[in-house]
């Protein structure tokens, strides 16, 4: 079994920033891809950056090209989403998931991750 443990949500104002981290533990086999989701209230959850198990590609989704960078400890299952210039639309729960198969579905399929963080709350008021 593999643990995923989230931190570093919160709240803020327009334009500031916030890093999540991500941490996969226990039983690891290896890297693996990594990255995270976000789901706003009523809404389906969205794949929003990923980085590959070897940490040399990544994946964004277009609404936060330029703001959001993903990236990993090299060697770890340790990832960490750097948020800057954080808008009202960013406000959503944040899941870090886990390939651990390294499965075919497309990057951006959720059914492509195996292991879910409990999820972080970020909140960008106006």
């Amino acid at each position: 079994q593999v643990q995923v443990e989230e931190s570093g949500g919160g709240l803020v104002t327009i334009g500031e920033s916030l890093t999540l981290s991500c941490a996969a533990r226990g039983r690891t086999g290896g890297s693996y891809t990594m990255g995270w989701f976000r789901q706003a209230s009523g809404n389906e959850r969205i794949m929003v950056a990923i980085i590959s198990w070897h940490g040399g590609t990544t994946h964004y989704d277009d609404s936060v090209k330029g703001r959001f960078t993903i990236s990993r400890e090299s060697g770890k299952n340790t990832v960490y989403l750097q948020m800057k210039n954080l808008k009202p639309d960013d406000t959503a729960t944040y899941y870090c998931a886990v390939d651990s198969r390294r499965s075919s579905y497309d990057i951006d399929d959720i059914r492509k991750y195996d292991y879910w963080g409990q999820g972080t709350q970020v909140t960008v008021s106006s």
